[in-house]
């Protein structure tokens, strides 16, 4: 797996439909889910810097995708 940076996962974010609702000490993300789930992402300010690859992977969890629709929507 190549490292990704916080900025990248920003851009996945947005295309997913995730909208910033905070931005404190983190970043927190949402998106409403047709059937009102909602997800939300805490992510760091730690711009242009690479994500340890095991936050990479709950980060992953916490915004309902797998690595394959990240790097899908990467490369759009």
């Amino acid at each position: 797996m190549a490292p990704y940076s916080y900025d990248e996962f920003r851009r996945v974010l947005r295309r997913l439909g995730f909208e910033k609702i905070r931005s404190g000490k983190h970043e927190i993300w949402r998106k409403v889910l047709p059937d009102g789930t909602i997800l939300r992402v805490a992510l760091s300010h730690k711009h242009g810097r690479d994500i340890p690859k095991w936050l990479f992977y709950e980060l992953l969890r916490q915004a309902g995708i797998d690595e394959a629709t990240f790097r899908k929507l990467l490369r759009r």
